[in-house]
């Protein structure tokens, strides 16, 4: 079960806790839609783009690691696209569910702390996450964060439905 939506009129105590419970929502909503796949409906495609669910619970860590520690703070990550190969998504046959889901995990605790650790209007370091733009402040990169999810997290219902009818958040 994931967790509730936050609405609009629930009380927050700051902007960052609005954009945080969003994240927290998607997240949940990520993991509920992959729980109870076989291994077999993870890492296939009913779709014709190829992307598989697994794939992409994985891009999604790498969203939030591109765009909030690579990005936005600026640190050597070391490879910020090894979720891709060739251009495409990527998850290799021995990583499985539970290793995925527990690097969503640890990659929440650090995204959260980033978070936390900085205002809306600080502006990210310069860098190459940014392709020689000047670097935006974390509201927007926020804003980019719930929208990347809301956007896949709505892609996987679609998938999750032809898989097995299993349909709503």
């Amino acid at each position: 079960m994931s967790l509730p939506f936050p609405e609009p009129t629930d009380p927050a105590d700051s902007r960052i806790e609005v954009f945080l419970g969003y994240l927290d929502y998607f997240r949940s909503v990520l993991l509920h839609k992959v729980d109870g796949l076989s291994d077999s409906e993870l890492r296939s495609s009913r779709l014709p783009s190829g992307w598989t669910p697994i794939e992409l619970l994985k891009h999604l860590t790498y969203v939030e690691l591109r765009w909030l520690e690579w990005g936005f703070e600026g640190r050597d990550v070391g490879d910020p696209w090894s979720d891709n190969r060739e251009g495409r998504w990527y998850v290799a046959p021995d990583e499985s569910l539970g290793d995925l889901v527990a690097a969503l995990h640890s990659q929440a605790a650090r995204s959260r702390a980033v978070i936390e650790a900085h205002d809306l209007t600080d502006v990210g370091a310069p860098g190459e996450r940014w392709d020689g733009a000047a670097p935006p402040p974390l509201e927007r990169v926020l804003f980019h964060l719930v929208q990347e999810y809301a956007r896949h997290v709505g892609h996987l219902d679609i998938v999750r439905e032809l898989a097995d009818g299993n349909v709503g958040e």
